[in-house]
């Protein structure tokens, strides 16, 4: 079969499509045929070696895909051959074949593509972990969201809004204000000087509960004037250090939290995709698709994904 393969860490064009073995589903274990691989920037910072969990090489990158069960291993009872499904947290994911556990591997309703499969894993694990697990997130809550158009972005409105929380979110083009707005959320361009002092008439003053901050060396100071009573802001993203003043959160009781994805436990994979499988069930959660590249693109995907003003996801069809 056909996969992408990395023999050394570096830029995006040390990525490779190769001929390697097909896998085979040992016990507990689920041979997806791949139909789209989700592109998340945190795949490129693996693949530079600048991230701090690194694999050994040679690898295949790859953690979120969506397709059809080719093959089940002994004790696999959730999914049959044949069932369409999306699968999270997977190694190896850009290639033909997929290798995955069992406890990996969730059926994908009808009503959402392979693609929108590809887009589940990293962004909507990611939000919902964020708004529930960490921020302790509930209905009646105001939420700002950072990069509200891109893939963690657009999945964190819906999961948002479709919890009763009220959502405001910021992009910086029109087309991405545009996405903001059609997800339900208020929108405001962070390409605008001081759009953030736009949240206290926004909000009566009050400010807001939650902050989901995707580039915290840019905003997290400021994000700290906006922020409610006892307010958190939870730091999915940052590109270098920045400079605060703790000040401002002493009078408010503020919470800054740090957090990952990667430190998910088993139990909480568990808690973040039975509410995830709700929302695509009922049609409250439709991931939001962007740019689709086919497999071979591997390495012009990885650059368009670091790229500002991102729409939606970017997901690769092999």
């Amino acid at each position: 079969m056909k996969a992408i393969v990395v023999h050394e860490f570096g830029p995006p064009d040390v990525m490779k499509l190769e001929e390697v073995p097909a896998p085979r589903a040992g016990d507990g274990q689920v041979v997806v045929r791949v139909r789209a691989v989700g592109v998340n920037p945190v795949d490129g910072y693996i693949r530079s070696g600048t991230y701090a969990r690194k694999p050994t090489l040679p690898y295949t990158p790859g953690t979120d895909i969506g397709g059809v069960v080719e093959s089940i291993g002994a004790g696999v009872s959730r999914v049959r051959p044949g069932d369409r499904v999306y699968a999270h947290a997977v190694n190896g994911g850009c290639a033909e074949l997929a290798l995955c556990e069992e406890w990996q591997v969730h059926p994908l309703p009808s009503r959402a593509s392979f693609q929108q499969g590809a887009a589940i894993g990293v962004p909507y694990g990611t939000a919902w972990r964020a708004l529930f697990i960490r921020a302790a997130a509930r209905a009646g809550d105001t939420v700002l969201i950072h990069g509200g158009s891109g893939g963690v972005g657009t999945a964190a409105i819906q999961i948002a809004r479709s919890h009763g929380m009220r959502v405001i979110a910021t992009a910086g083009t029109n087309e991405g204000l545009a996405v903001v707005r059609n997800l339900g959320a208020e929108a405001l361009n962070h390409r605008e000087p001081g759009y953030l002092q736009q949240i206290m008439p926004l909000t009566g003053g009050q400010g807001v509960n939650v902050v989901l901050e995707m580039l915290a060396n840019v905003n997290l100071d400021q994000d700290l004037e906006v922020l409610a009573f006892r307010g958190r802001v939870v730091v999915i993203g940052s590109r270098g250090r920045v400079e605060i003043d703790p000040r401002k959160t002493m009078g408010k009781d503020a919470v800054i939290l740090g957090m990952t994805l990667f430190n998910a436990t088993r139990e909480e994979f568990l808690e973040i995709h039975s509410g995830i499988r709700a929302g695509l069930d009922n049609g409250t959660l439709a991931p939001v698709i962007g740019r689709e590249f086919p497999l071979a693109d591997t390495a012009n995907a990885h650059e368009a994904v670091m790229q500002p003003g991102a729409m939606g996801k970017i997901v690769l069809i092999p």
